[in-house]
This record gives structure tokens, sequence and C-alpha cells, in this order.
């Protein structure tokens, strides 16, 4: 199936050998501790990571770990900046000005993102492609007007490429409205610029990924018919998206007749149009079909993967079957497949339902997740922190605080605000007030609920100093801020 150029399902954390996980963790504190605004990051970069060490693929790594950790986007440009005064026989990759365009991106530092491919485009411009002009694009889109995403494109023609743009461009463009799941204005570009690029079947499979993702099942298959009249080939993504989209619906019947209907077709049968099923079987809590369809994949000459085996997972998961669900992550890990983050995503939920486990089974589970070193996702870290916090746990909220930040993670502002609620209703209002320090010195605002909370805590013991203290840095790291909107 196709794949979504967003945060959640864009692939940016490249695998890293164990003896780079020390250096890459190392890297990522240095850049993420240092005190920012206040003070100038390259020369601590300077004396901390010499250039000869920093080879092509340490850095994309690096850049994953900031992506992921939501760092702020000045501070992996400036990595990214010095990464470039290494000697010119070790050329940046695609991979890691990707990854710098995205952080910046997403951050709406588009200035700077612009400035940045402008940049590249005079001393790398092999770094150019589809990929990163998607990017860029996607964001754009995500928080301008459709007139604006429109101009973007344009000047990303003539300022940017300087070529003149085909199908694969007018792919980029379409995909940028599908991904925000504007679909009215994916079809109007689609019948504006249709006759000038030639459409081909990712053309269509972009749209009819669209139409599913936002969740209009009936206008997928007006689509996906509309698509055959016009003389294109269904295939294998073309019935992934449209059995995805009957799975998520709980038609789980007319998923397996499209699945049944490949078959007959001759279609290309993939270990994700399984895993969409297994998924699907989950859904409508089938857990035998879904096991089913599990031991149909090497079957077909296919190999299990985390995917499917999450997949199997989150279905017994779905069934109550917590104990079923730990029997096949331990057969996965005895087949040497390392179970990511998502396999703990799913865990943690299984067992939250479980009156079995409940919250002493996630206790375990964490401590598993942090025995290997793993480092989960946003929406994991607020559902554990909220968990923890709401059970009257709040050291192992700390410790997770302390855990991410070890790791070179800055977790994510609404884990902050549980966290400092459940601290300062404890009175451990200096334990908020370091917390709240540690984030905004890596570049990320707080909330105003959480900075009202310090306010009311941090008075109450006759700590204003801290206060002022706060106010300072989130001032002077305000006038380093984007305004909202600005694109």
């Amino acid at each position: 199936m196709l794949k979504k150029v967003s945060s959640d399902s864009y692939r940016l954390l490249s695998p890293a050998t164990s003896r780079n996980k020390t250096e890459i963790e190392r890297i990522t504190r240095i850049i993420n501790d240092h005190p920012f605004p206040s003070h100038p990051i390259q020369p601590i970069l300077s004396k901390h990571i010499p250039l000869s060490s920093l080879s092509p693929p340490l850095v994309s790594q690096v850049l994953g770990r900031l992506f992921a950790a939501h760092s702020n986007g000045l501070k992996a440009l400036e990595f990214f900046k010095y990464s470039l005064k290494a000697p010119k026989s070790s050329p940046p990759t695609s991979d890691s000005f990707e990854k710098t365009l995205h952080i910046l991106a997403r951050m709406r530092y588009f200035d700077q993102a612009w400035a940045l491919m402008a940049e590249v485009r005079k001393d790398y411009p092999f770094l150019l492609t589809c990929k990163s002009m998607s990017i860029l694009l996607c964001k754009v889109a995500k928080f301008s007007s459709y007139e604006e995403t429109l101009e973007a494109f344009a000047r990303m023609e003539k300022e940017i490429f300087k070529k003149k743009f085909g199908v694969d461009e007018f792919n980029v463009l379409l995909r940028a409205f599908c991904t925000e799941r504007e679909m009215k204005e994916a079809r109007s570009v689609f019948e504006k610029l249709h006759s000038r690029f030639k459409p081909d079947v990712k053309t269509m499979n972009i749209l009819l990924l669209g139409f599913k993702e936002a969740g209009d099942v009936t206008a997928t298959e007006l689509f996906y018919h509309e698509m055959v009249k016009r003389g294109f080939q269904p295939n294998a993504v073309t019935y992934g998206v449209r059995i995805d989209g009957f799975c998520k619906k709980r038609n789980f019947g007319e998923a397996l007749r499209l699945f049944e209907e490949m078959g007959r077709g001759k279609v290309e049968i993939t270990l994700q149009i399984l895993t969409t099923l297994i998924h699907g079987a989950g859904v409508v809590r089938n857990k035998i079909k879904a096991r089913q369809l599990f031991d149909e994949i090497p079957e077909r000459g296919l190999t299990h993967d985390c995917g499917a085996y999450n997949a199997l997972m989150s279905t017994l998961m779905r069934c109550g079957d917590v104990s079923g669900a730990i029997l096949v992550m331990k057969e996965m890990e005895e087949k040497g497949i390392e179970p990511d983050g998502v396999t703990f995503h799913s865990m943690f939920i299984g067992m939250m339902k479980s009156k079995e486990f409940g919250l002493d089974g996630v206790c375990e589970f964490y401590q598993k997740m942090k025995g290997r070193s793993l480092v989960p996702k946003t929406p994991t870290v607020v559902m554990l922190m909220k968990l923890f916090c709401q059970n009257g746990e709040v050291n192992l909220g700390l410790d997770l605080w302390k855990y991410m930040m070890e790791k070179g993670y800055c977790p994510h502002g609404h884990a902050l605000e549980l966290l400092t609620t459940a601290l300062c209703a404890r009175r451990r209002a200096n334990d908020a007030f370091e917390c709240s320090r540690q984030t905004v010195e890596r570049g990320r605002c707080l909330s105003e609920p959480v900075f009202r909370m310090l306010e009311t805590s941090l008075s109450s013991t006759g700590e204003l100093e801290k206060l002022e203290e706060l106010k300072s840095k989130m001032q002077k790291l305000h006038s380093f801020l984007p305004p909202p909107g600005h694109s």
C-alpha cells in the first residue's frame, strides 16, 4: 500500500548497530540538553563532536532521534549544518537532509526550510527529490490555505528544482492535500491540472487512499469505479487501500471478498495486505480467522515480520486473550524478531483493559521495555503518563520522564501537563519546575495550564525566583519561534 508522508508513518529512525547506539544517544543528549536559545550551539558541537567521527549514517541516525524526540527545529538545523563541514569525501545523504527539513517544517520554521532547500540547490542539488518536496509541501498544506499550497508548488518548480514538473511532482501535490484529508481540494487540483500532467495509476491510488483516509468508503468505491472507467488497471496497492477501508468500517466480509478477487485476478498478494486483514479480523473480534491469515503468510512464500506479529497480538488483545498475546510475543522473540514500539503499545493497552493483568502487568512490561532500551513514541508516552499519574504512581511518571530525557528525548507537552498536575497536587512543585525547565531549555514552549499550575504552586512556597527564571527563558524562546500559521 501507499505510505502517507506523515509523522506517524514516515519512518525516520534508521536501524542503528548496538555499537553506535551509545554514541547516538550521547550526541542527541548534547544537542537536546543545550540551553537554547541562550547560547550558540555550534561551539558545543565542535567541542564534543569531532567532525572526523560524523559518518553520513551516524548523522542520519542522530537526526532521526531528534525528529522522534520532537527536538527544536533550529537545533537540528544547526547540527545538520555542522555536519556539512565534514570533508567533501563524505557528502550529506538525502535521508539526513529530509529529516532536517521535516523537523523544521513540522515546527513551522518555513523560512528556514525554504532557505535550506535553496542552499542545498546550490551546493548539493542531488539531495532535492520528490520525497523532500513532499515533506515541505505536506506541511504547507497542513498549515496554509489552498492557494498558498499551489503557490508553494509553483515556487518549487521555478526557484528550487528549476525544471518542468511532470506526473511525479503532480502526485506529490495531490498527496499533500490527501494527507490532510482535504479531498475537495485534492479533487479540484486533479480536475484543474490533470490535462497538463498525464496521470498514472499511482495518481489514482493516491486519490483513492485520500478518500479512504477521510473515512468515506462510498466515495472510495465511487472513485475506484471512476479509475477503472478511465482505463487504469487496479494493482496490489489499489486492492490494499480498498481492503483497509472495509476493515476499518467493520465490513470484514467485503474485505475478504476483495482478497479472494485478487487471487482470481492473479494480483500479487503482499505481506501488507495480509497484515491489514489480520487487523481487520481483530476489529470484528475474529481471532480464529486472524490466526488462519497469519499462518497463511509462509504458505504464500512470504516471511512474518514485526508488523504481522503486532497485528496478531493486537487482535488477541481486542478479544481479551492477553495471555495468548504474550505467548505470540515470546514466539516472535524466539524467532529473532525484535519487538518495537507498536508491540509494547498494544501490550500496554491490552493489559490496561485486563482485570487479570491491569496496572501490575503494565508496570512489568514497562520495565521490560526499558530493559531493551526501547524508546516509546509519543502516544505511548502520553498513555503511560496518564495511567501512572491517575493511579497514584507519580514516581513512575517521573521515572518515565527521566528515562526519556536520558535517551535524549523531550516528552510531548501533554505528558508534561499530566506529570505537572500530579506533582503539584502532591506539593512537589520543585520536581514539576525541574521538568518544565528542562522542556524550555530544549527549545519547547510550556502550555498555559502548566505555567499557571507552576505559578500557583511556587507562589505558595515563596519560590518566586524560580518562576521569574522560567519566565525569562520562555520570553527568550518566544523571540525565536515562528508566528502561528506562518508559511
